[in-house]
């Protein structure tokens, strides 16, 4: 892994900005030949007809001026200089920003200008926001945070006197990736640092029952060096409509694939804008209408509560005659009660062309719906240096020893000079890296009873060691070491008695030491002398990229498709031939599949981010992956750390629940042993996890997040199964009554259950907030985390 904290990426660039996939731009609003509604200020979930069309209009959304509020001057431009985002000098390129009005994730934002001298921004720290008076469904907000994710409780006033209150975040614009991306920021000099850096959306969700007059943003900051701070761009408010209504969003085409039909995916976000619940017997359909191609698969809505929205799947394929890669004016529609209700009208690709080695040709793939579906995966930690596994116990990782051992003040130095001698060099290790006990089979047997439902293996870290019998070195394990293909082995094994696993492969951009491209800038020497060393069973005088590395990535897409490639570090890199070449390799097949690759490849393009032993505070709607180790703080196998160290099952768990909830997937990882054994403390923890999953992971797998919020106060969390069930996650053992004050998607006639437990319990909604009675035998059945689910009916 790279170290996270000290943000090792060499060379890497922007995520794909909002301009990579254009949305259907043009919305046209459903006319309403009648009015269809209740009294103003019906209660949610209220059923209400009127005469003509069932549907009204949708007011637009409203934009909130802040420039009042901006206190700080983030952006700078190649020609105007004089910005401070984070509080050590670093700003935002104006140059790879919008400015004005701009949509970001379908919803209209007035952007800050990037006018020298001027703010535009403002640090959270619970400044009172004026609204224009009005009854609202939500708030989105442009944010971003400075010096890691920043987040606190934002509160919402209303005419009447009253609040609410949910969390406000944004994720650190130096590891997020957001929706808004630039591929470099300023340093203070003035001067490029070429590192990925972004602005994303959250939500505030808001009564449409009262008035709402104000919000008060979260308490963070102030923007110093070294200190959180949530960054506040831009606020547009989205007003409700009395009666039955829908907004159709962020319509775009995809090269995404439907896992049931293999027809290109469409898809578009379907938000309910009214006070009337939209059932079954609405009949919500979406399709596409196109020149070129037709719907083959539209997507149905069986339950959408007021204020509630839901990521839907269109399935189209090209008609005779039309080549893949067309570019057509279409319209992707939403109907109900027989009439359109909303629809979206823009440019759309019709078919998958193959990938071209740009970043404008990558930025059309995404996560593909397998990857988002998973939620649960295991990384493993598997190299050279898994025999001294070694260092202080959670201080730093073990896998990274021989870095550690150049360093004189690192204890790594002191301890190998002890137990081994200055004369034994790091490639001594080598042939004590056996592998001798490894069964494949009982490894990905664990994995499969843990509930993972992908795992990816270190082919290659950062010390150059290979785990396959790669043809340009003779540094790998079927040369040396074990004398065995290891990744070969494992995925052998995991398509023969896991065949549900999907399998992916971590590769180590550059390496420490590799005399072509040393990354530690010298080639091997003993740090003790700094006499030069060997690079065992390498051969110099390679191009670095094209001889070596770009080589064996493309060995590994060839010789083993992976449906992972996790690359790490970035660095010099040959990544957009590499990956346009992986995408059609998968794409093209004769069953053809969806991979994904995540974002340190060293370029722009990616699917996914990855924060490591860290996850995001709320959510984050582009799709993320955090990964940590049960050790404490390490991948790699540490002798060092005892078994009460390792993380319980029931962090496990909530990690697990945690994530899952904000957008994201949980890779968690092990260390097995040099000989091939995963320790008995690993063995359990995995196990102990997949007993909580066989019970609560339909509360996992296939989920969404809540659009309204990810989580209230410690304790609470929330996912969605779309037109099927909601779930209530308590990470705490709950009284006699659970209490959930935010607007739970439930209405008369749905059922609330205890997964574990699954007898029906007693619910009731008071001022607001649900309260379901949890009898003591409940209470009982749960564990770690009690999974309370409200299966939809209607």
């Amino acid at each position: 892994m790279s170290t996270y904290p000290r943000r090792h990426v060499l060379g890497a660039a922007a995520g794909a900005t909002a301009a990579a996939a254009l949305p259907l731009a043009a919305a046209t609003r459903a006319q309403a030949a009648g009015t269809a509604g209740g009294p103003d200020g019906a209660p949610p979930g209220g059923r209400a007809d009127g005469p003509g069309n069932p549907w009204v209009p949708v007011p637009d959304p409203v934009p909130v001026p802040l420039e009042a509020l901006y206190d700080n001057d983030g952006i700078d431009t190649a020609a105007a200089r004089g910005g401070d985002f984070d509080g050590s000098g670093y700003t935002f390129p104006g140059e790879a920003l919008p400015a004005g009005p701009t949509e970001v994730d379908g919803i209209p934002f007035r952007f800050p200008s990037a006018a020298a001298g001027a703010a535009n921004n403002v640090v959270a720290r619970g400044q009172r926001v004026e609204l224009p008076r009005g009854r609202y469904l939500s708030a989105a907000f442009l944010t971003a945070g400075s010096y890691g994710n920043a987040s606190g409780t934002a509160t919402v006033h209303y005419a009447d006197g009253t609040t609410t209150t949910a969390g406000l975040g944004g994720a650190d614009w130096y590891g997020a990736g957001g929706t808004l991306s630039a591929p470099y920021r300023y340093r203070p000099d003035g001067t490029r640092d070429d590192h990925p850096v972004g602005i994303g959306t959250a939500n505030l969700w808001l009564d449409p029952a009262r008035e709402a007059v104000a919000l008060t943003l979260p308490v963070t900051g102030p923007a110093q060096e070294g200190r959180a701070a949530l960054h506040v761009f831009a606020l547009t408010l989205q007003p409700v409509a009395q009666g039955r209504a829908l907004v159709l969003r962020d319509a775009r085409s995809t090269a995404s694939l439907l896992e049931a039909s293999g027809a290109q995916s469409v898809e578009a976000t379907v938000v309910n804008a009214g006070t009337v619940a939209l059932l079954a017997d609405d009949a919500l359909s979406v399709r596409v209408d196109v020149d070129g191609a037709r719907t083959v698969a539209p997507a149905r809505i069986r339950r959408l509560d007021p204020g509630e929205e839901v990521r839907v799947r269109v399935g189209i394929r090209n008609r005779p005659g039309t080549a893949s890669g067309t570019v057509r004016d279409g319209t992707v529609s939403v109907t109900g009660r027989g009439t359109r209700a909303a629809a979206r009208t823009g440019r759309l690709t019709l078919g998958v062309p193959d990938y071209r080695p740009t970043e404008d040709s990558l930025a059309r793939h995404q996560a593909p719906y397998w990857f988002r579906s998973a939620k649960f995966g295991i990384f493993i930690h598997w190299g050279v240096y898994s025999v001294p596994a070694w260092s202080p116990v959670g201080k730093q990782y073990a896998e990274w020893y021989w870095n550690h051992l150049q360093d004189p003040n690192n204890a790594v130095y002191a301890h190998h000079r002890d137990t081994y001698g200055e004369d034994f060099a790091y490639d001594d290790f080598i042939p004590r890296f056996t592998a001798e006990k490894f069964d494949p089979r009982s490894w990905v047997e664990l994995f499969r009873d843990a509930g993972a439902q992908y795992h990816v293996l270190t082919s290659k870290h950062h010390e150059g060691f290979a785990l396959w019998d790669t043809k340009v070195s003779d540094r790998n394990a079927v040369r040396m070491g074990p004398r065995r293909d290891l990744v070969g082995e494992l995925f052998e094994a995991s398509r023969r008695y896991a065949p549900g696993l999907h399998r992916g492969l971590y590769f180590s951009m550059p390496e420490w030491f590799n005399p072509d491209n040393p990354w530690a800038g010298h080639a091997p020497r003993n740090p003790y002398t700094l006499r030069p060393v060997p690079y065992t069973g390498y051969t110099a005088g390679k191009d670095y990229v094209k001889d070596y590395q770009a080589r064996q990535m493309l060995e590994l897409v060839h010789g083993y498709d992976p449906a992972i490639i996790w690359c790490d570090i970035g660095g010099a890199n040959d990544s957009l031939d590499v990956l346009a070449e992986y995408f059609n390799h998968a794409k093209n097949r004769a069953r053809p599949t969806d991979v994904t690759v995540n974002d340190r490849s060293g370029i722009a393009f990616h699917d996914f981010t990855t924060p490591e032993y860290t996850t995001y505070d709320n959510t984050v709607v582009a799709k993320w992956e955090a990964s940590r180790g049960l050790d404490p703080f390490s991948y790699g196998y540490n002798r060092a750390t005892p078994d009460a160290a390792y993380m319980t099952a029931e962090e496990v768990v909530h990690s697990l629940v945690d994530i899952v909830s904000k957008n994201g997937n949980f890779l968690l990882d092990i260390g097995p042993r040099a000989d091939g054994t995963i320790p008995e403390i690993m063995q359990t923890r995995l196990r102990e996890t997949g007993q909580w999953l066989r019970t609560n992971g339909e509360a996992i797998y296939d989920t969404t997040y809540w659009s309204r919020t990810a989580q209230l106060g410690a304790d609470l969390r929330f996912t969605v199964r779309p037109d099927e069930a909601f779930y209530i996650h308590s990470l705490a053992r709950p009284g006699a009554k659970l209490t959930v004050e935010a607007p739970v998607p439930i209405r008369p006639g749905d059922k609330v259950t205890m997964l574990g437990h699954d007898r029906p319990l007693t619910w009731t909604v008071r001022g607001g907030a649900l309260v379901v009675d949890v009898p003591e035998a409940a209470r009982r059945a749960g564990r770690y985390a009690w999974v309370f689910k409200i299966e939809w009916h209607g």
